[in-house]
């Protein structure tokens, strides 16, 4: 469901809603009111932060405390959501207006305003990304779902309705992957994920192109072909395009787009599977990335590569010890079919050759190796350029979403050696096997082309409790990167 959001420059005491949410800091004796919450203070009678020290309040990130107004301002409920120990930061205020919206909506109410600290254009921003995610909730298979959130934003920021409407777009760009990701894999299939991004490629205007299991065979799409093909379900690549008039740099991205990942016949226990409809997380990036940067109109010409394929154990899967032919003529040895989304990968990042890229980013949920490296909420950043690295590392920073530079240690290379094939597809020693991954793909990478290769394994799926503006399942994960990227590639930051 899609909440709604607004501006007001009313007093907080004035504006009418269920609830108003104001901010605390974690001071060292006890909560500490944030800016926004003043005149609301003092309808109260100036005794607000005394109220939610007896409450129990202290101020720490994403705790929410309730009080009344006791008829003293408009809205009759009171929700102070925390912020940890200032100096605070945009994404502090991100997270404590998604952690408040979030219970809020939970416990059924809808109507909310935020008064949270707003002063700016980006604090504004960050205070409306924050609540549109955190009001996100996927009732697609529910009999029972809740209302969309009504929300208000009291700020007096100048140019407080560009910021709102830029986090509005960046939202909607980040819950249609979670809707995605979300979605039953017998709902999305390559067939049905390619029409899906047809409609939106569309609708955004975008160019769009749609290459069937004909089209990807007779082109020389063998990683593709070759992971599609135990599947009743055959693959799909999708091709979407975004130009702009004053463009002087062009810029690729490419997302694997398995829709589920059985690990096809070296197939996965049973709980490993549970969670595999998130393996086309990277290439639900991408798709709601370029519709994203279609409304927002930076200077720059992307194009987005979704590789979709369903790999699954039939009885025409590929074989371990197969051998196939990625796009452009280099040969595979297939010794793990689990390790497909590299080979989908190939084709995609192979074929961007023909876009003339000035920057090349894929992004997947590659490794299970990156989840033990980062964690499940900090994704892997790789690159043939350390200052691309850097630079998409700063972008994620800026959008919002934690990365971290990892190595390509030239060591590792050979244990990719084939005796049968050009390469592949897994090294016999595991050890750093989200690096090796990632030598894997720079093999495919055009000649010239300064690459980064994102690895959100962990961040792409949240199997715990929802945090912030995080829900449980899908994320959205490498969205805001993407947009952000294409944005300073236009400003001549990467």
């Amino acid at each position: 469901m899609t909440a709604t959001i607004r501006i007001t420059n009313s007093p907080a005491r004035d504006v009418s809603a269920d609830a108003i949410v104001i901010a605390v800091s974690q001071g060292p004796d006890g909560p500490v009111l944030a800016d926004g919450a003043g005149d609301l203070d003092a309808a109260l009678g100036g005794t607000l932060a005394q109220t939610l020290a007896a409450l129990g309040a202290t101020g720490k990130a994403e705790e929410l405390t309730k009080t009344l107004s006791s008829g003293q301002a408009a809205t009759p409920l009171v929700a102070a959501v925390g912020l940890g120990q200032a100096p605070h930061d945009v994404e502090a205020l991100r997270r404590a207006a998604g952690a408040a919206v979030r219970q809020l909506t939970s416990g059924g109410v809808t109507k909310i305003a935020l008064a949270l600290p707003a002063s700016d254009t980006a604090s504004a921003e960050a205070v409306a990304a924050g609540a549109l995610l955190g009001s996100y909730s996927f009732a697609r298979y529910r009999a029972n779902g809740h209302a969309a959130a009504q929300l208000e934003l009291v700020t007096s920021a100048e140019g407080a309705a560009q910021a709102v409407n830029r986090a509005e777009i960046v939202a909607t760009a980040v819950n249609l992957v979670r809707d995605l990701v979300n979605t039953s894999p017998a709902d999305l299939y390559p067939e049905s994920f390619a029409a899906e991004a047809e409609r939106i490629g569309l609708a955004a205007g975008l160019d769009v192109e749609v290459l069937d299991e004909k089209a990807l065979s007779e082109g020389g799409y063998g990683g593709i072909c070759g992971v599609g093909q135990g599947s009743v379900r055959p693959p799909r690549l999708v091709r979407l395009a975004y130009r702009h008039p004053d463009a002087k740099k062009n810029v690729v991205f490419a997302g694997k787009g398995i829709t589920f990942d059985s690990g096809g016949l070296s197939l996965k226990d049973p709980k490993g599977m549970e969670t595999m409809k998130c393996d086309m997380s990277g290439a639900a990036a991408v798709l709601a990335a370029l519709a994203a940067i279609a409304a927002l109109r930076p200077a720059v010409n992307v194009v987005g590569y979704l590789p979709l394929a369903e790999n699954m154990p039939g009885g025409h899967a590929q074989r371990p010890s197969d051998v196939i032919t990625i796009y452009g003529g280099t040969t595979v040895e297939v010794l793990n079919t689990d390790a497909e989304g590299r080979l989908v990968l190939a084709d995609a990042i192979a074929r961007s050759a023909a876009d003339s890229p000035d920057l090349l980013v894929d992004v997947a949920t590659l490794t299970g190796a990156q989840v033990v490296a980062l964690g499940k909420r900090v994704a892997a950043v790789m690159a043939n350029d350390d200052a691309v690295r850097q630079g998409v590392v700063r972008a994620a920073g800026e959008a919002g979403e934690a990365m971290w530079p990892m190595p390509l240690p030239e060591e590792l290379r050979r244990g990719l050696d084939s005796k049968v094939a050009d390469l592949a597809n897994v090294a016999a020693d595991r050890d750093g096997g989200m690096l090796t991954a990632g030598l894997f793909l720079r093999e495919f990478v055009p000649e010239g082309v300064k690459w980064a290769h994102l690895d959100i394994a962990g961040p792409s799926f949240n199997s715990n409790e929802a945090y912030g503006y995080t829900p449980k399942g899908g994320t959205g994960s490498a969205a805001r990167t993407l947009i952000q990227v294409a944005q300073d590639v236009a400003e001549g930051l990467i």
